[in-house]
């Protein structure tokens, strides 16, 4: 399969989602060739004469937020050697409901079956991830606070799983180990405490936004004063929270993290925390089911 072209209709959907078309592209070569396995689609082959079109309407079965749409045409693309058609669809960040028609495809059956499984995969799983993070959006709205990730992503599906989030009204904590610094308990442990973690960080990468995990108040405290751009409050109860909110005085962005649930999440950002981090949203997201409905083309 090769990775070009592709049609302008997906070059421009892939273009305004903000994602890197080589890494897309070589995603959904890597998952079709995955489900091939070298061989063929042989049922599909076996039951579909060649010169046969269909039309693949991609169905909600349920109701959520759908992302990965552009995703999913390229695989679509490439499967049918860019002779898909697409039709209307929904945008990703849309809520749907069972039976709204959220991708339209015609092209050759055999390549549309072939394809199927790999489009609908990462098409679910990302608005899963859409969905679930729309509920956190949703249960905390007009406190000011917001719903961020973590690293707690699917091996070789970071930058989608981040995408899925903002499409369900998230923000994303840094990218990589690279691009911003967040000093945990074990960093702090081997620097001998969080002045000195997080000096040693400063002084080495001067650029890069620091964050510093604090389990106490009194560290949050110590942090702030040292300086540090963003405080992750692990693990604290609703009157520490509160105190740390207290302590900071706005010196410094918090992050409220770990044992939060969605019944909890508007009390958690009442306390005046800038963001609630839920690694739920990208390792345990339900799938969105979506189903594809084929008709003559």
């Amino acid at each position: 399969m090769t990775a070009d072209p592709l049609s302008e209709h997906v070059e421009t959907a892939l273009a305004a989602a903000g994602l890197d078309r080589r890494y897309v592209v070589a995603l959904a070569q890597a998952a079709l060739a995955e489900d091939l396995a070298g061989g063929v689609d042989v049922t599909s082959v076996a039951t579909v004469p060649a010169e046969v079109g269909s039309t693949a309407d991609f169905v909600a079965r349920g109701t959520g937020v759908v992302a990965g749409l552009p995703i999913a045409a390229v695989v679509l693309e490439l499967a049918t050697k860019g002779v898909a058609r697409f039709g209307p669809s929904a945008t990703d960040g849309e809520r749907v409901r069972p039976g709204s028609v959220v991708l339209t495809v015609t092209g050759p059956t055999r390549a549309l079956l072939t394809a199927e499984r790999t489009a609908l995969n990462l098409l679910c799983h990302l608005s899963g991830v859409a969905t679930l993070t729309r509920a956190w959006a949703d249960a905390v709205a007009g406190t000011g606070a917001r719903i961020r990730d973590t690293r707690k992503t699917t091996p070789g599906l970071r930058a989608l799983e981040k995408y899925a989030v903002r499409c369900g009204g998230g923000v994303n904590h840094r990218m990589s180990l690279s691009d911003a610094a967040l000093v945990k308990d074990n960093h702090v442990l081997a620097a001998g405490g969080v002045r000195a973690a997080f000096q040693a960080v400063r002084a080495t990468f001067p650029g890069l936004s620091v964050e510093v995990e604090c389990d106490t108040v009194e560290q949050v405290g110590e942090a702030v004063a040292a300086g540090a751009d963003l405080v992750l409050l692990d693990n604290m109860g609703l009157a520490e929270l509160r105190r740390s909110v207290e302590v900071a005085a706005g010196r410094a962005g918090l992050e409220a993290s770990g044992g939060l649930t969605l019944d909890m999440a508007y009390d958690v950002a009442a306390t005046g925390v800038d963001y609630l981090a839920i690694g739920a949203l990208t390792h345990s997201a339900p799938a969105l089911d979506i189903g594809v409905d084929l008709r003559s083309g």
